[in-house]
């Protein structure tokens, strides 16, 4: 068994302060007194009630929560049909040009993106709102699902299915009733990834956001140029909040699945 060294603890620790240390610092500061986040004034949570009259945050965190959840469906959808084609179309004409399309946004800068959605909304009369941030995030984070569901098809047991087609389930009934059940955590993980990626997204959503629409990450923008308050810190830690209980719950069911599944082969194997 290796022993860590005090390289490696010192490594990790520095590694680890350099990337949590900020965060801890905000969190600490959004129950700050003053309202110079500088200058430390006594503990108060006031901050928190102030936000929560703050009708422009409000209207953007709910105009960032209704973006996300649209676009991280139509591009769990969209997504899910990519894969399908890719893995199992097998040869066709244009496969090439069609996998091309669905990575390069992967690699293709945001501003890039933003900028030629910009201009097509432009070219067709589009007026700018929570439409256009919609198709701009379903464009791109489309790519992200179409990702993680192919390689889950990659490894799918075919046989499954042929085993539906041959008790008379049609190719729909066997992809709704046998592929779709056993692709689903990959299909709920890009729901998941295409959902954090909008809610994060700030450049594509600031060229294709509109006076109407403002997404939450370009409403906190605009603040911060304006200088840090500490509303902005108690919206932050509020966020850190909310990830950091998903996380955790998400952990939590996973282990509770990994020893039910384990629970399970064992009580198999004690009755074979």
């Amino acid at each position: 068994m290796n022993r860590l060294s005090w390289f490696n603890v010192t490594s990790l620790t520095l590694g680890f302060a350099f990337l949590y240390m900020p965060m801890v610092i905000l969190v600490l500061y959004s129950f700050n007194e003053s309202k110079l986040v500088t200058v430390w004034a006594g503990f108060s949570t006031k901050w928190y009630g102030e936000l929560l009259q703050n009708e422009a945050f409000l209207d953007a965190a709910w105009v960032t929560i209704k973006v996300a959840v649209l676009s991280s469906t139509f591009a769990t959808v969209l997504g899910t049909m990519a894969a399908y084609v890719l893995v199992r179309g097998g040869r066709f004409l244009g496969r090439t040009l069609f996998s091309g399309m669905i990575y390069a946004p992967l690699v293709m800068p945001e501003v890039i993106t933003g900028l030629s959605l910009l201009l097509l909304f432009i070219g067709i009369g589009l007026d700018r709102g929570v439409l256009t941030i919609v198709l701009a995030h379903t464009t791109f984070s489309m790519c992200y699902v179409s990702v993680v569901v192919s390689s889950r098809l990659m490894t799918f047991d075919r046989s499954l299915e042929e085993a539906a087609l041959d008790l008379g389930c049609s190719s729909f009934d066997a992809f709704r009733l046998v592929t779709l059940p056993i692709i689903a955590p990959a299909v709920i993980s890009g729901w998941l990834l295409a959902f954090t990626l909008s809610l994060d997204d700030l450049v594509i959503a600031s060229f294709t956001a509109g006076p109407s629409a403002t997404t939450l990450p370009i409403k906190i923008f605009s603040a911060v140029r304006l200088g840090v308050s500490p509303e902005i810190n108690a919206l932050s830690t509020i966020m850190i909040g909310i990830v950091t209980v998903g996380v955790i719950s998400a952990s939590l069911i996973s282990k509770r699945n990994s020893l039910r599944q384990q629970r399970d082969e064992q009580a198999a194997a004690r009755t074979a």
